[in-house]
């Protein structure tokens, strides 16, 4: 289901007469059935008792004749798996108070009453290549084959605020993602999609301000009000500090513009997520579910703290943020981690911040598959580690969804392994059962036992953090970044080991030999095409009003004004990603990282 769509309900059915309402073998219980049996309970089969018999009989026999794989079982949190689960596991659960019913705070079970009922996940599958008009053609065919959703992906020059025709840009032009340099280029990359009728997603962060601004622009020279502009701008800097690196400005002038975007889309953009704050690079860097699970909700506390030191009311901008996770393969662990995000986030929001909307309560998230378990060695594997890992996103919940493709640890997705990767969300959401009714897996004794043990570890990590002064501290502290580098290091270990097993690269590897599939190839002479139509931009501008939008925007860097409609009036007298950004580098100068040993 979109982020942006509001929920529809759906009635339930009811059973026909002489019907259970599941169907059946066509009999009928008339009034002399017989009764059904039941099961008074033994008070000497308590749980605790049961399980020490049953360990000192049938499982030792077990045993005896098969030993365990392992003498002990973990998650990747390094939570341990005990051998056998009872509702004593769970005796401190409080249904009313934990979980709830979905729609309902604390939201465990779901965000939306109805969930899949009513209304699918959006099947957003990333994209972003070459140049502008050859990502369009993408993304139409992406929308021709059932994707409900864009997603952006842009290359490093523009994330790094740079020209295509910037020194520092040479060779990376279109490699990773699209080029977005002026106003031209935004109105290439979705000509022919209306605006004011497909949400989009944006993965920007340090520019993300200039590229909302782009995407405004270019929905209004499409006739589109802001008030239909829907999407979401990444606009997540603080775990670009922790884990990524496309950084530009110094951290506290970083939060300003994220801010600034809070403020602008909670008067102009009411259909806009201004911010996804997100776990999925620090999950890709290595951090465990419990780190991703923690630092991205402390990060999310960051921006609530800033948005409140500028004066705004927290139910006026709450409703807006969203979250981004990564989907693993461990199954279980993930659809505990997304239920305690939305349990945690809730309380955070009302306890701590005072929010009274419900909608500011509500951790509403996309998933994206976990790129780093691609595995270059044996690409067809990669089809079942996505499958089960956007299993694990449907069942834990999700609002929207990115499947990656088979090739992606080769190369930038060919068209035909992007549909395969949509058709997979496809036959989860239309074939696999799951969407039947809202959080399938609420009441599995391990499922709420694991969701509470997550839970519990996340807050150890918040509570850290709180005691280092919060979370800025803590990144210039180095904190974050540690603990997923000593996760990361100890996971490589293991596999190098072979005490951590992936399939096709230390065990059960394939003949040599293999043919790989055509990969997508990305054409040289785009970037002479990219840069031949940016400077075409510059000379053909009209040159007043882009000096005029640029000596205020300089002005205002150096003031406390919002920046946004600054911002959009320079992209609308088609200055370029790269000459803001050097403006605003000018007033604030550049981050360096510390580097610790």
């Amino acid at each position: 289901m979109s982020d942006e769509t509001t929920e529809r309900e759906q009635s339930g059915t009811q059973p026909g007469p002489g019907g259970s309402g599941a169907g059946g073998s066509g009999g009928t219980r008339g009034t002399g059935a017989m009764p059904e049996p039941t099961i008074a309970p033994d008070p000497a089969l308590a749980p605790e008792t049961a399980v020490e018999r049953w360990r000192a009989t049938t499982r030792a026999r077990a045993l005896a004749s098969s030993p365990e794989r392992s003498p002990s079982f973990a998650t990747t949190s390094e939570l341990p798996i005990a051998d056998v689960y009872t509702w004593a596991d769970i005796a401190g659960l409080d249904p009313g108070r934990d979980l709830g019913l979905p729609g309902e705070f604390p939201f465990t079970r779901g965000v939306q009453a109805t969930m899949y009922r009513s209304r699918f996940w959006t099947m957003r599958q990333y994209a972003g290549f070459a140049t502008a008009a050859e990502t369009n053609e993408r993304f139409r065919f992406l929308l021709s084959q059932g994707q409900t959703g864009l997603s952006v992906a842009f290359d490093l020059p523009t994330q790094m605020g740079y020209d295509s025709d910037a020194p520092e840009a040479e060779g990376e032009v279109g490699r990773v993602g699209v080029p977005i340099s002026s106003l031209a280029d935004m109105e290439a990359l979705f000509a022919g999609i209306p605006l004011g009728e497909v949400s989009t997603s944006m993965t920007i962060n340090a520019t993300a301000p200039i590229l909302l601004a782009l995407y405004v622009a270019a929905a209004e020279k499409q006739g589109v009000a802001r008030s239909a502009v829907s999407g979401t701008t990444q606009n997540d800097i603080l775990k670009e500090y922790i884990a990524r690196g496309t950084w530009i400005y110094p951290p506290r002038a970083s939060m300003r513009l994220v801010t600034d975007v809070f403020e602008f889309a909670s008067r102009e953009l009411p259909r806009w997520n201004t911010i996804s704050i997100s776990g999925y690079h620090m999950r890709e860097a290595g951090a465990t579910a419990a780190q991703e699970l923690a630092f991205t909700l402390a990060d999310g506390i960051a921006y609530v703290e800033a948005a409140v030191s500028r004066g705004l009311a927290v139910d006026d901008f709450a409703p807006r943020l969203s979250f981004f996770f990564a989907a693993w393969s461990e199954l279980f662990e993930e659809v505990a981690k997304f239920r305690a995000a939305r349990r945690m986030w809730a309380r955070i929001m009302r306890d701590r911040f005072g929010a009274s909307n419900a909608r500011s309560m509500m951790c509403r998230f996309h998933t994206q598959t976990a790129g780093s378990s691609l595995t270059a060695q044996s690409i067809d594997n990669n089809v079942v580690r996505t499958t089960l890992q956007a299993l694990a996103a449907v069942l834990g919940g999700t609002q929207s969804l990115h499947t990656n493709s088979r090739d992606e640890a080769l190369a930038l997705p060919t068209a035909e392994a992007a549909r395969l990767a949509l058709r997979t969300q496809q036959i989860i959401a239309h074939e696999a059962g799951v969407t039947e009714t809202p959080d399938p897996l609420a009441g599995s004794w391990f499922v709420e036992s694991l969701t509470d043990s997550l839970e519990a570890a996340a807050t150890a990590y918040l509570d850290e953090i709180d005691a280092m002064g919060g979370t800025l501290e803590a990144i210039e502290a180095g904190f974050q970044q540690r603990q997923i580098q000593d996760s990361a290091y100890r996971v490589q270990r293991e596999i190098e080991r072979g005490d951590r097993v992936v399939v096709g690269v230390n065990r059960f590897r394939d003949d040599e030999g293999a043919v790989r599939p055509p990969l997508q190839r990305i054409d040289p002479e785009g970037e002479r095409r990219q840069v031949a139509g940016l400077r075409r931009v510059r000379a053909e501008r009209d040159a007043a009003a882009w000096e005029a939008a640029m000596r205020r925007l300089g002005d205002e860097a150096l003031g406390d004004a919002n920046l946004l409609p600054a911002i959009i009036e320079a992209v609308a007298a088609y200055a370029t990603v790269g000459e803001i950004a050097d403006r605003l580098r000018a007033a604030w100068g550049v981050h360096r990282e510390l580097i610790t040993v």
